[in-house]
């Protein structure tokens, strides 16, 4: 049998490698981390629609966006990711532990993690939740890995409004579920509250594989919030991302993409002077009388 020219051989090794990742003796495909139908421009105006139908407010629940090998490699990481990389929130409202931040988490979660802060992953977030120019937080502020042990709860709320360090507006937060075999007399499901705070019109069960997409509101009121009633040796597990906007910069993105040239034009100079001498709501409005 005749055998490829070792350029054609080394091109293949190649090709073929590169799609790949091993984790602890894991083989992951590249292809197939994540659901492929987010590439599909109809599934995705399918998601938006649902979403901005959703009670008591904008939020999407899918199953098995992930692959869920990846998953239960990010659930083992729990048990090794050292103490000091865990803060316990324990108040009148909540007892939860989170990673910290800038923790050095293992490589599936870190994996888990890109995949949701890639180009082609906040795309498809923008397009689901009508929100242009998301931004990623690599710092994972408020996200990570949460764990709630028996006993635990997290009071209903409403998330906080901008990122601390930052200042941009966050728009919404992504979680993923952990559990396998989750038993709803736990007491672990998300609730989902009304704006005026008086009942839950929604539960969403922390079940393996799940995930849900909420918008961010001031009365968006969301939590666990009966103690968790888990057999010995059980938690609720799960993962988190916030997604943020510079809503200030929108007004100002044109005139901050253009070049500014040496020997402008008389016009131009004049345009210029008026910005800098005229307060910006000013040539807001004459910016937009113009464009009428």
């Amino acid at each position: 049998m005749m055998s490829l020219p070792v350029e054609v051989e080394v091109a293949k090794a190649l090709i073929d490698d590169s799609a790949f990742v091993t984790i602890r003796g894991v083989r992951l495909s590249l292809d197939e981390l994540i659901e492929p139908r987010l590439a599909d421009i109809a599934y995705l105006d399918e998601l938006r629609s649902r979403m901005q139908s959703a009670s008591p407010y904008p939020h999407l629940v899918v199953q098995d966006w992930f692959n869920p090998r990846l998953l239960e490699l990010v659930h083992e990481e729990f048990d090794v990711l050292p103490r000091d990389h865990w803060s316990t929130q324990t108040n009148a409202y909540a007892r939860v532990e989170r990673s910290r931040v800038g923790a050095r988490m293992g490589p599936a979660s870190q994996l888990y993690f890109w995949t949701l802060g890639s180009s082609f992953f906040l795309h498809a977030l923008s397009h689901i939740s009508g929100v242009p120019d998301l931004v990623n937080d690599a710092h994972l502020f408020g996200g990570g890995l949460h764990e709630t042990l028996s006993g635990g709860s997290f009071g209903i709320h409403a998330d906080f409004d901008r990122h601390p360090r930052t200042a941009l507006h966050n728009e919404m937060v992504f979680i993923t579920y952990l559990n396998k075999n989750w038993q709803p007399p736990w007491h672990g499901a998300l609730e989902l509250w009304d704006a005026d705070r008086k009942q839950c019109v929604g539960t969403v069960e922390p079940e393996f594989g799940r995930s849900i997409l909420m918008s961010h509101g001031r009365t968006h009121y969301h939590g666990h919030s009966q103690p968790l009633a888990v057999p010995e040796g059980v938690t609720r597990r799960s993962i988190a991302a916030y997604y943020y906007a510079n809503r200030f910069a929108r007004e100002d993105r044109r005139e901050a993409m253009l070049s500014t040239y040496l020997f402008a034009s008389r016009s131009d100079r004049s345009k210029q002077v008026l910005k800098q001498i005229l307060p910006p709501i000013v040539v807001s409005a004459i910016k937009r009388l113009a464009r009428r």
